[in-house]
């Protein structure tokens, strides 16, 4: 079961389905340490949520929304029961939960919503949903000006260096585990950087 690794939550556990691998607490707790302050007041997409373990970090570490985008059945519940965990503390404006495909889900959002400040896309791996997902957020334009994506993945997918307007600015590697940022503008140097 993930726990919320810091925040207003920290330590609260919370409900996973098994089938559904999960972000390791110390990959989350990595990402967020180099998201830093973006956080804040941020509008946040969590991609193939899962458990949505990435979303509610998100919201206990400060920010202002998060669009959860999950297609399997079982893993809705297990958010919809997250979500009751926090009821009391999380106005109900603060998040969005859609049962979708992550390309559908982005372009339901794109229609509906102000443009994203941070996008966590987790895919299965040694799948091309990364790359497609990328390609989603491009097409539908979806991520504010200085927005961040990012793409959890397998340290064989190879994910392109750019994507329309979106760079590869850096990339984290925690054992298997890779942590690749996009942003909009100039491509700048990847930093490798083995943890």
């Amino acid at each position: 079961m993930p726990r919320i690794t810091a925040g207003e939550w920290k330590g609260i556990e919370l409900a996973s389905p098994r089938q559904i691998r999960a972000t390791e607490a110390k990959v989350r707790q990595a990402l967020f340490n180099i998201l830093g302050e973006t956080v804040d007041d941020a509008r946040v997409i969590d991609g193939f949520a899962g458990s949505g373990a990435i979303g509610f970090e998100a919201l206990s570490r400060g920010a202002a929304f998060v669009a959860f985008i999950e297609s399997d059945t079982d893993a809705v519940l297990c958010i919809r029961e997250n979500l009751a965990k926090f009821e009391a503390q999380l106005p109900r404006e603060a998040w969005r939960l859609l049962h979708l495909d992550v390309e559908r889900g982005l372009r339901q959002l794109a229609m509906n919503e102000p443009p994203f400040d941070l996008i966590v896309l987790d895919p299965p791996y040694r799948t091309d949903e990364g790359k497609k997902a990328l390609n989603a957020v491009v097409d539908c334009a979806i991520l504010a000006p200085t927005g961040i994506v990012v793409v959890e993945h397998d340290q064989r997918t190879i994910l392109p260096a750019s994507i329309g307007p979106l760079h590869q600015c850096k990339r984290h590697r925690y054992g298997d585990t890779v942590l690749s940022l996009y942003q909009a503008g100039s491509a700048e140097n990847v930093s490798q950087e083995g943890h």
